[in-house]
């Protein structure tokens, strides 16, 4: 079984590579994430595509900003969306969905992303990541935690730690939170299988920083000791952040039990950028 988590930043956008992207890979469930996009709206956009190529799925979106979804051609049992007693920003936003799908019970989450430490946002990123740990906290045996999370697990996960100094989805609180998250029993399973090698989910559209590889590894696959021994390949589908009109994401593929196209990981193709010298590359956003 193939699983797959994918921030596709405005689903409307990306229908053009979306649709090729799961002819081509086939993956039986799929976690999207930053839909920005309505139920409804959602539905007539890709209800007919999806159905066509043997999709259930179950949304959760908003008209402008967020949303997730799941997608599954094994089936789909027990929506819920949203996260019980989750804080709101100043209400709730469409940032997580869970359902049952092939015996696994799968949670695509859109993490917030704090934007600025110590802000109002900031808190609400802690306050949230503590409301998803309570939420997956003695679910089922089979479980994955996929998506967006806004968190570089470690400096390894970044293209430099000097470069991310004072900003977001590097500090001890996040990582913190993210740890205690992973503490309930759930293993990254792209890091388990390649624990030294450099790979990145994300990369800023501005200041060629895709090309260079100047990335961070923020779309991960937390599974259950269950679901992780059944690991058989996970990796980045890079070749998903290349040509016109990309998310500024690149998918997370985890194939269980086989692996069609071999362990390929960690990243598919790799990139060809040596990594900088440390210090040397500031951030877009950097004053």
């Amino acid at each position: 079984m193939r699983v797959a988590t994918w921030n596709v930043n405005s689903v409307k956008q990306r229908v053009p590579r979306l649709l090729p992207w799961l002819d081509q890979r086939q993956p039986d469930i799929v976690c999207l994430q930053e839909t920005k996009l309505a139920d409804d709206d959602f539905e007539e956009l890709l209800g007919d595509e999806l159905r066509s190529r043997g999709y259930e799925f179950a949304v959760h979106g908003e008209a402008r900003w967020n949303g997730v979804a799941v997608l599954s051609r094994v089936g789909m049992d027990d929506v819920v969306r949203g996260i019980d007693d989750a804080p709101g920003f100043p209400e709730p936003e469409a940032r997580a969905i869970a359902a049952t799908c092939g015996g696994i019970r799968m949670h695509s989450v859109y993490v917030p992303n704090g934007r600025v430490p110590g802000s109002e946002h900031y808190q609400y990123k802690l306050a949230w990541l503590a409301a998803l740990r309570a939420a997956v906290t003695g679910g089922r045996d089979a479980t994955i935690v996929c998506g967006d999370m806004n968190i570089a697990p470690t400096d390894a996960d970044v293209f430099d730690p000097d470069a991310y100094i004072g900003q977001t989805h590097v500090t001890e609180p996040e990582r913190a939170a993210l740890a205690k998250l992973q503490a309930v029993g759930l293993h990254d399973v792209v890091r388990d299988r390649w624990p030294n090698e450099r790979a990145f989910t994300y990369w800023d559209y501005r200041a060629g920083m895709f090309h260079k590889d100047l990335g961070m590894r923020i779309d991960l696959v937390l599974a259950s000791g269950s679901v992780a021994r059944r690991v058989q390949a996970a990796w980045v589908d890079r070749h998903a952040r290349k040509g016109t009109a990309p998310s500024d994401h690149a998918p997370v593929i985890v194939d269980l039990d086989e692996a069609p196209d071999g362990d390929i990981g960690p990243v598919v193709p790799p990139p060809s950028a040596a990594a900088p010298k440390r210090g040397s590359v500031k951030l877009p956003q950097a004053p």
